[in-house]
């Protein structure tokens, strides 16, 4: 069966987008933005937002992401095993340099940037509403895939979580499954996966 993985939160240790976006741009606009998630903007909105607040040049922000943002223990072995396709709201350019410093190649399914010096330009890979949740969510990442493992820790995993055949979670993602009554396996690290799997 095919794993699936978000990747900030959950393959790293924070949420290096949101690290990014408080480091190298307004984290005041973070802050208000992060509030009205799912209250009025959509994911893909609250994330063009706040991302449109860096001006910084994209390789001094990639020297920092690979300087501060660390993957979870057993990471790399775990994905040399089972090769999982990573799904994310964050962007290839973040992504992509550390899967490189970690010595794996994985197919990613994320967003790409513009990373203009005026305030960096999301370019959103999914546009279309989800008939389930009503925003352009993961789940159109994982449309074809005849069951799957998911492994996810927030908001953007909500959906997709719920259509996986097994889930991984942790932090947000297993709060919201605990109220809707939805079965999951929580997580620490890929040590934990690797020994459930």
């Amino acid at each position: 069966m095919k794993v699936v993985v978000d990747w900030d939160g959950t393959v790293t240790e924070v949420d290096g987008l949101n690290e990014v976006i408080c480091t190298f741009g307004d984290e005041r606009v973070y802050e208000e933005t992060e509030g009205d998630l799912g209250r009025g903007l959509s994911l893909n909105e609250v994330i063009a937002i706040e991302v449109a607040t860096v001006t910084a040049p994209l390789a001094e922000v990639v020297e920092w992401v690979l300087a501060n943002v660390r993957v979870r223990a057993g990471f790399a072995a775990f994905a040399r095993e089972h090769r999982p396709l990573v799904v994310s709201s964050g962007f290839h350019e973040l992504i992509e340099p550390v899967l490189a410093r970690e010595g794996v190649e994985l197919e990613v399914r994320a967003n790409r940037l513009d990373p203009r010096l005026d305030g960096w330009i999301a370019r959103f890979r999914n546009e279309h509403a989800c008939p389930v949740c009503g925003e352009a969510c993961k789940r159109a990442d994982v449309a074809g895939l005849d069951g799957f493992v998911y492994a996810g820790d927030g908001f953007s995993d909500r959906c997709v979580a719920l259509a996986a055949s097994r889930v991984f979670a942790r932090d947000g993602l297993a709060r919201y499954l605990d109220v809707c009554g939805a079965a999951f396996e929580p997580f620490e690290d890929f040590h934990d996966l690797a020994r459930a799997l």
